[in-house]
């Protein structure tokens, strides 16, 4: 009895032992958990400091905010979007077959077979990087060979899979002292918004991916045509103030920007660059004319073909006088010294007054980075001369979204409408914004907007043969200008700008087109080098929307 009681007692101890041993396994396994936990937070934690542009590519919680476009249909597209991609590398000490490997790894990444080769050929070489920023379903079809000796390192970058297309909308996410910055567009306006610690997820832009296509491929076209050395085209909804296309050349891809060799291609013309347009402006000093009651359309003067100011003769374009001609036929020749006439009527204070109004010497405040106001400086010297070439267009200067911006109000009854390129913003929070349509002012009446149009119309109908659409009446007016050298201030007459902006249908208008092409060559007037471009943009967007006609 009492052996077995320490039998009893000897087994209940060894019980007891191997409880208390489980329990201190599983303590210690808690503890190294918890010591594991600890250490990758202070690790994520030095890695935040020492590289934060890293986390901010990879980070699921802090990726940036995506762009995207817009069709009629209300469908959207990625502009700019965060997509996973792979650093394909190489340790040629372990590639058994180079010659094959190369061979293989050539044709799937598209690079030079020599390059390659030379690579896996460094025989103590352990780490050669042979592409990067490579596709994931690329990389899959690299990993199907199971070549030895070739690794996939996975990364999150930003990517822009239209290209070129837009990519002045966009601007690009590149790289500034070893941090990660949005430069020039979007990408650059609104870099603290999207990034890691900004509140957009996404913004949805007005911009309608067929009309950029069309409006880029239009652009290309005419300047490879004419030999011209940069262009620019915009479309915009003039009764909203909507962007619907935006397009500059020459282009660059966002997805490579460091291939590009010059700088100056990632600016954006349209909102950043400063032009004397010559005649385009002429429909906005007879609109102050008109508002201001000193001419009507029927108002007539006689055109000697030149005029004295100052010391200086100003002419026709043709060097030609004319006759008597009305306001209406002012336009319709685009006489310079008929705009002159108007110019003198009014008094330089009322017409310093109505340019600020209409936009000119100040930005408009679209979502873009590096917007330019132009320059209207000359005005305030209150000079004969410098307000008698303004009146056509030369020695101000503007942008070419400005322009357009301008040329719309007198579309949309004389109401000047804030440009917008975001449409909505679809914020972190789980809301979304829709960017209203905001007008500036009034800067003309709606009678004095319908007089223009009319005129504006006439124009096209009696000067621009090849602007006409069929079924449809169209304001529009050119643009010729003499290009101004920035060290002596002398125009040189060998080279130009031309430049078409015109609105359609005219009486109740749904898009107004502008289009820029710099020194053509082999073509002296815009009416011949851009008319035809501007009908061809304009009949797509009728088309397209399905515009109905106009009853002619």
């Amino acid at each position: 009895m009492k052996g077995g009681v320490v039998k009893h007692q000897q087994n209940t101890a060894q019980r007891v032992h191997w409880i208390f041993a489980l329990f201190l396994f599983f303590a210690a396994a808690i503890l190294v958990r918890f010591g594991t936990l600890q250490l990758g937070g202070m690790h994520a934690g030095a890695a935040r400091g020492a590289g934060a542009a890293l986390l901010e590519e990879e980070g699921v919680a802090s990726e940036r905010g995506e762009i995207f476009l817009q069709d009629r249909f209300a469908a959207r597209t990625p502009l700019a979007m965060n997509k996973d991609f792979y650093t394909i590398t190489a340790d040629p000490r372990h590639v058994a077959d180079k010659e094959a490997s190369a061979r293989s790894l050539s044709e799937i990444l598209g690079v030079p077979y020599e390059s390659v080769m030379t690579k896996l050929s460094k025989e103590n070489d352990p780490y050669e990087v042979l592409a990067t920023k490579v596709a994931s379903e690329v990389a899959e079809r690299i990993m199907k060979f199971e070549l030895a000796g070739i690794h996939f390192e996975a990364t999150r970058g930003r990517y822009y899979p239209y290209q070129r297309m837009a990519s002045h909308i966009t601007g690009f996410l590149g790289v500034r002292e070893d941090v990660r910055v949005g430069q020039y567009g979007l990408e650059g306006f609104y870099d603290d918004a999207l990034g890691g610690g900004g509140d957009v997820e996404k913004l949805i832009l007005s911009v309608d991916p067929n009309v950029q296509f069309k409006a880029e491929e239009a652009l290309r076209h005419v300047i490879e045509k004419w030999e011209a050395s940069a262009g620019s085209a915009i479309v915009m909804d003039p009764t909203t103030g909507k962007i619907l296309a935006m397009a500059n050349y020459p282009e660059f891809d966002p997805n490579e920007y460091a291939k590009t060799e010059n700088a100056s291609f990632f600016v954006n013309t349209s909102v950043s660059g400063q032009f004397e347009l010559g005649s385009v402006f002429k429909p906005i000093v007879m609109s102050v004319g008109v508002n201001e009651k000193a001419v009507t359309p029927d108002t007539t003067y006689e055109d000697t073909g030149q005029v004295s100011i100052s010391g200086y003769t100003i002419r026709n374009f043709d060097g030609k006088a004319h006759g008597v001609k009305t306001m209406t036929e002012v336009l319709e020749s685009s006489l310079n010294t008929g705009l002159v006439f108007v110019q003198q009527k009014i008094p330089k204070e009322t017409m310093r007054t109505y340019i600020a109004q209409f936009g000119f010497g100040a930005k408009t405040g679209i979502d873009l980075q590096g917007e330019a106001k132009g320059d209207v400086s000359n005005l305030r010297k209150d000079k004969d001369l410098e307000f008698a070439t303004a009146a056509f267009g030369q020695g101000i200067s503007m942008t070419p979204l400005q322009m357009i911006t301008a040329f719309s109000a007198i579309a949309n009854k004389g109401v000047l409408m804030r440009p917008e390129i975001v449409d909505k913003k679809a914020m972190r929070s789980g809301e979304e914004i829709a960017v209203e349509p905001a007008a500036v002012r009034q800067v003309i009446t709606p009678d004095t907007a319908s007089a223009l149009t009319k005129m504006l119309v006439s124009t096209v109908e009696n000067g621009y043969d090849k602007a006409k659409i069929k079924g449809y009446f169209v304001a529009g007016k050119t643009g010729t200008a003499e290009i101004p050298d920035q060290a002596t201030g002398k125009y040189l007459t060998d080279e130009t700008l031309h430049t078409f902006v015109g609105y359609a249908p005219a009486y109740h208008p749904r898009f107004t087109v502008l289009i820029k092409i710099d020194k053509p060559k082999g073509v002296r007037f815009a009416s011949s080098s851009l008319a035809p471009v501007f009908a061809e943009v304009m009949s797509y967007l009728l088309t397209y929307y399905e515009v109905p006609p106009d009853l002619k």
